[in-house]
C-alpha cells in the first residue's frame, strides 16, 4: 500500500506536468506561470515551498537531539515572512522574472551576475539534499532498492517533472501539496500521541532534559539555527519568482499574510510529530528519518501511507521549486541578457529544460558528498542569506544605498560563509561573556556581519542612485 500510494501520487504529478506542458509557449509561462496566480493558489505554492526537507528532515533532526527546545525553530520563518509580506506587493508591481532581476535594476549588471553566481550556487546545494530525502523515503518503502539507487530515481523524478511545465505546472500541483502536507502532519500527531501515551508516557521514553525549553540551547547556539533560515527566507527567490507568477500586488499580499500562519502550524506539528517519534525510535543511526520511521514502522497501515505521501510531497514541492529558480536566473539573467537578448520564446522554453537537466544532474553530485540534513541546510541558507538579502531588502528600503554598497555586500557575504565552512575557520566565544565554554560561532554571524557592514560603510563612502529607488518605493 505504501508503495502504490507514492507511485499514484507521482504519476498524478506527471500527469499534471504534461498537461500544463502543452499550455507553456512563452518564457513568462515557464518562468512566472503567465502572471495569473490567484491568491488561494498562491499560498498553497509559498507554504508548499518553504516547508521543505530543512523541515521534515532538518528539523526533525534537531527535534531528536533537544526535545521540546526545537520548538523555537519555526520563529526564523514565521518572522522572516512577516517582513516579507512589506515587500511582496512592491516586488509584484516590479513585474521581473528573478531577484537578479531587481538587483541589476536597482544596481547595475554586475549585481545580477554576482546574485545569479550566488543563486545557482545556494539552491543546488539545497536541491542536493531534497534528492538525498527522496531516496531514503523509497529505500525504506522498498529495502532491496539500493540507497543510491534510489537517490538516482528521485532526482531522475524531479528533474523531469520540473522541465515539463516550468512554473506552470509547479504552482497548480503545490497547491495540493501544501493542503496534503498540513492535513497528513494533523492527522498523523494524535497517533503517535496515542503510541506513546502522551507527555507523560514521553518521560519515561526520552531523557529528561527533551522537557528543558529553557536553557537547552545557549543563545549563540539559537542564532546560528534561526538566523539562517531568516535570512534565506527574506530574500528568497522561489518567494520573489512566486510574488511576480501573481495576478496582481494585492493577491501577493493577501497570500504572505496568510501564510504567516501556515508556516507557523505546519512547522510547529512537524516537530511535535518528530518528538513522540524521538520516544518510539530513541537510538536511530539517522536521526532526520525519525519521522519518516514512525511512519513506516509503527503507525497504522492507512496513517502510515499518508505520512509517507506527505514527506514525498514536500520533498517533491521542494525539490521542483528550487530546482527551477537557478535554471531561471542562469537562462534569464546571463544567456537572454548577455549572450542572446533576442531570443524567441521557443528557445528560451528549450533551454530553460535543458538548464533544469544539467543543474540537476550538478545537484545530484551534491547529494554524494555529505549524509546531513540540518547543516547542510544551514550552510546553503546562510550562502544566500548573508549574501543576497542585504541588497535586496535595501533595494526596497533604503534610498542611500549605492552600487559599490550592495556589490561589495553580495561578494562578501557569499566569500565569508564559504571560506568559514570549507577551510576551518572558527573562533570560539569566550566563557568569560557567559556561554558554555567551546561554543563555536556559526558561519552566518560573521558572514551577515561583514555584509551588513560593508553594505552600509560603502554605500554612505560612495555615490548613492536615488533616482533608481522611486521604482521600489510605495
Amino acid at each position: 500500500m505504501y508503495f502504490w500510494t507514492i507511485i499514484l501520487y507521482l504519476l498524478a504529478l506527471i500527469v499534471v506536468g504534461a498537461w500544463r506542458s502543452r499550455k507553456v509557449k512563452t518564457k513568462a509561462d515557464f518562468m512566472v506561470a503567465g502572471r495569473n496566480v490567484p491568491s488561494f493558489v498562491l499560498l498553497g505554492t509559498l507554504l508548499a515551498t518553504w516547508i521543505g526537507t530543512g523541515s521534515i528532515f532538518g528539523n526533525a533532526e534537531k527535534t531528536y537531539e533537544v526535545g521540546v527546545a526545537a520548538l523555537i525553530l519555526p520563529l526564523a520563518g514565521v518572522g522572516g515572512i512577516a517582513v516579507l509580506s512589506a515587500v511582496a506587493g512592491r516586488a509584484r508591481r516590479f513585474e521581473g522574472f528573478t531577484v537578479p532581476d531587481i538587483l541589476e535594476a536597482r544596481y547595475n549588471k554586475y549585481a545580477r551576475v554576482f546574485g545569479t553566481i550566488t543563486v545557482v550556487t545556494a539552491y543546488i546545494t539545497i536541491v542536493s539534499y531534497q534528492f538525498r530525502a527522496g531516496g531514503a523515503v523509497l529505500h525504506l518503502i522498498y529495502p532491496a532498492l539500493d540507497p543510491q539507487v534510489a537517490v538516482i530515481i528521485a532526482a531522475i523524478f524531479v528533474i523531469a517533472y520540473t522541465a515539463l511545465a516550468g512554473m506552470s505546472s509547479v504552482v497548480y500541483t503545490d497547491v495540493v501539496n501544501g493542503v496534503l502536507m498540513t492535513l497528513g502532519l494533523i492527522i498523523c500527531l494524535p497517533v503517535l500521541m496515542i503510541k506513546t501515551h502522551g507527555f507523560s508516557g514521553m518521560r519515561e521514553l526520552v531523557p529528561a532534559d527533551h522537557f528543558q525549553f529553557f536553557g537547552r540551547l545557549s543563545g549563540i547556539e539559537i542564532i546560528g539555527l534561526l538566523l539562517p533560515a531568516f535570512l534565506l527566507v527574506l530574500g528568497d527567490a522561489n518567494m520573489y519568482q512566486r510574488f511576480f507568477s501573481a495576478r496582481d500586488e494585492g493577491t501577493a499580499r493577501r497570500a504572505v499574510i496568510w501564510l504567516v500562519l501556515g508556516v507557523a502550524v505546519v512547522e510547529t506539528v512537524i516537530i511535535l510529530n518528530a518528538f513522540f517519534a524521538t520516544g518510539l525510535h530513541p537510538h536511530l543511526k539517522n536521526p532526520g528519518h525519525v519521522i519518516l520511521n514512525a511512519a513506516f514502522f509503527d503507525l497504522p497501515v492507512f496513517f502510515g501511507a499518508i505520512m509517507l505521501a506527505t514527506i514525498v510531497a514536500i520533498v517533491v514541492s521542494t525539490a521542483d521549486s528550487y530546482l527551477l529558480v537557478p535554471s531561471t536566473s542562469v537562462v534569464n539573467d546571463i544567456y537572454m541578457r548577455f549572450i542572446k537578448p533576442d531570443a524567441s520564446d521557443r528557445e528560451i522554453v528549450l533551454l530553460s529544460r535543458v538548464v533544469v537537466i544539467v543543474l540537476g544532474v550538478l545537484a545530484y553530485y551534491l547529494s554524494t558528498l555529505d549524509e546531513r540534513f540540518l547543516a547542510v541546510a544551514l550552510y546553503a541558507y546562510t550562502i544566500y542569506g548573508a549574501g543576497i538579502t542585504p541588497a535586496l531588502l535595501a533595494a526596497f528600503f533604503w534610498k542611500r544605498v549605492s552600487t559599490p554598497g550592495a556589490l561589495s555586500s553580495i561578494v562578501s557575504g557569499t566569500v565569508m560563509t564559504v571560506v568559514w565552512k570549507n577551510y576551518g575557520l572558527s573562533i570560539t566565544v569566550p566563557k568569560a561573556l557567559g556561554f558554555p565554554q567551546g561554543t563555536v560561532v556559526d558561519a552566518v554571524i560573521p558572514a551577515i556581519i561583514v555584509s551588513v557592514v560593508l553594505l552600509v560603510v560603502v554605500s554612505l563612502a560612495t555615490k548613492p542612485t536615488p533616482e533608481k529607488y522611486e521604482r521600489f518605493a510605495k
